[in-house]
């Protein structure tokens, strides 16, 4: 028998009980205090919007990170891939950014045009003239070009 479950059964007979009552005894306490165990804390359930929540730009590998989970959590959805495109560039992955931008696109143009958020839209249409202007590489040179 393990040491406090001795001196829990030591103090619940100590006038003397009966083994029975001692058994009795000892089970209760046992089921409370099986009951106190901490249950783990449900999940959250990821959001197609999560990819930009609270962004900090001294975190942007992690922020990614978080993103690519979103992106593989909503496979069809162009939305955090534009979302995704968004911290790539703000982290100088170009390459990366287009890659996305184009498959953002691509997942756009599958769906029914009154499905798609007319914003979003836009935004895919001038980040692609982005990357394409860029030479594939992303924003190119020019300092005179809208900013995504």
């Amino acid at each position: 028998m393990s040491g406090w479950v001795s001196k829990a059964r030591q103090y619940l007979c100590r006038d003397g009980c009966r083994a029975g009552g001692s058994l009795a005894a000892l089970a209760g306490l046992l089921l409370l205090a099986g009951g106190c165990a901490e249950a783990p804390l449900p999940q959250r359930q990821v959001r197609s919007d999560d990819c930009l929540q609270t962004v900090r730009l001294d975190q942007l590998t992690e922020q990614i990170r978080r993103c690519d989970a979103v992106v593989a959590a909503f496979p069809t959805n162009p939305g955090p891939l534009n979302d995704r495109y968004l911290l790539h560039s703000l982290a100088g992955n170009e390459a990366a950014a287009c890659a996305d931008i184009n498959r953002a696109a691509a997942l756009a143009r599958s769906k029914p045009p009154a499905s798609l958020d007319p914003q979003l839209r836009t935004d895919l249409n001038l980040r692609q003239q982005l990357c394409r202007e860029g030479g594939g590489k992303g924003m190119g040179a020019s300092q005179d070009r809208p900013q995504p």
